[in-house]
């Protein structure tokens, strides 16, 4: 499947939707709020990202490959849940969004990362972090969480686990379009990969998954042979342009994001949606 990249060409159907919520004569679908994460390990080109090919027959962003990540559990706001590293205040800054709802997206990143990879971004202390999670046990409890028989606080409690928050870096926020019949608000966070521990292809949502370095990923996606929706692309394109995980975390310890919601703005000859101005100047110099 091949899919349009940045800037896309958008169909005249799409335009006049989008023109019909601007005029306020439709009304957008609520978004559910939800989180991604960007998992990272080094290799010699870069930054190598895991990334899940989503079920062709998924109703939403079905054959695309993607991050682990998905919608915020109701659960993910307990409050009582083990925590270690920044405070749910802290998040809540870099997020920009209120205390509660950084605490959930926290949980959920954390959470859906452990249901779709199997690697668990948690530890019995503030400074250690699970070594193994391949062994039956782990993964009936990762079941278990996916089927939400099993609540994260409970799973973390059972084990004397916390949540080892300090592993994961803010990189971005997207809403999808008003126009869309199915919405998300994705934060998307970065990790890298903990010691010891491997990810396995077991989501059910997946058809395979494959380790591939962010840039080779934006060069596959050109050629049509890997198909990125454009968030996923121009982060994989900026990801890319650092040499190394560690480079990637350094510059997401210290970033905060706003939510950017594309709209259709004019081409040449039409209309596509728009971007974060940050990643413009990226684009353009791939575009030459």
């Amino acid at each position: 499947m091949r899919i349009p990249l940045p800037p896309v060409p958008l169909p005249e159907k799409v335009v006049a939707a989008a023109q019909e919520y601007a005029a306020g004569r439709q009304t957008p679908v609520e978004p559910r709020d939800a989180a991604t994460v960007v998992l990272m390990r080094p290799s010699e080109q870069g930054p190598e990202v895991y990334y899940m090919r989503r079920h062709v027959t998924m109703d939403f962003a079905g054959g695309m490959c993607v991050y682990p990540g998905g919608g915020v559990d109701p659960r993910d706001f307990d409050a009582t849940v083990g925590w270690a590293g920044p405070s749910p205040a802290e998040w809540a800054a870099r997020l920009h969004c209120d205390e509660e709802t950084a605490r959930a997206l926290v949980a959920a990143a954390v959470r859906e990362t452990f249901e779709e990879s199997g690697v668990l971004l948690a530890g019995t202390s503030a400074t250690t972090v699970v070594a193994d999670t391949t062994g039956d046990d782990w993964e009936a409890d990762r079941v278990a969480l996916e089927s939400r028989e099993l609540a994260m606080t409970d799973f973390l409690n059972r084990r004397g686990l916390v949540l080892r928050t300090d592993l994961l870096g803010v990189w971005d926020a997207w809403l999808t379009p008003v126009f869309e019949p199915k919405r998300f608000r994705t934060w998307f966070f970065v990790a890298l990969l903990p010691s010891g521990q491997l990810t396995r292809d077991v989501s059910s949502e997946s058809s395979s998954v494959a380790w591939i370095p962010a840039g080779i990923a934006v060069d596959q996606a050109d050629a049509g042979e890997l198909a990125l929706m454009p968030p996923t692309y121009l982060t994989s394109l900026e990801i890319g342009t650092h040499a190394s995980p560690a480079e990637v975390f350094e510059v997401a310890a210290v970033r905060s994001v706003e939510m950017f919601t594309p709209d259709v703005e004019p081409l040449e000859d039409g209309w596509t949606l728009s971007m974060p101005d940050r990643l413009r100047p990226l684009l353009k110099e791939r575009r030459r």
